[in-house]
């Protein structure tokens, strides 16, 4: 169990990293999306490469290794191909939840999604293919982390 006293420190440390990794990734992601698509944020210079995340997602981000410890090991004999669409579909699950849950609790979704296809705004189908790349690299990084680093 991920809570057990034996792994609390090892969970803990787990779920740092990717809240980390996450929110990184998507200040990066958003930055370059904003060069893509030619709309600088909050009026800086487009080559300034402003990109930006929400503080909500750290609790999201946050569920990469409890959700790890739920799938992972059942689907690890899967092929890739089959794996990695499965973890898109559980964040679109997650993220629809959750951006549906912030919307009753704070009035509105910090992600609302009004371009391109989008369901109810809470999730963009057009990022399939960076979710795709997104849940390999955490799986390769779950998978290191979990057997290499932390014992």
């Amino acid at each position: 169990m991920p809570f057990s006293k034996p792994r609390r420190g090892h969970t803990f440390f787990m779920i740092i990293f990717f809240v980390c990794l996450g929110m990184t990734t998507e200040v990066f992601f958003t930055a370059f999306m904003a060069l893509y698509k030619q709309k600088a944020f909050c009026g800086k210079p487009l080559a300034s490469m402003t990109g930006f995340t929400y503080v909500w997602m750290a609790f999201i981000y946050g569920l990469i290794p409890i959700l790890g410890v739920l799938f992972h090991h059942n689907v690890a004999h899967w092929k890739v191909w089959f794996r990695l669409p499965f973890y898109v579909v559980l964040l679109y699950v997650v993220e629809f939840a959750s951006g549906y849950l912030l919307k009753l609790i704070t009035g509105s979704c910090p992600w609302e999604y009004k371009d391109g296809w989008n369901i109810m705004g809470f999730i963009e189908l057009q990022f399939f293919p960076f979710w795709l790349f997104f849940t390999w690299m955490v799986e390769r990084l779950y998978i290191f982390i979990n057997n290499r680093v932390v014992q």
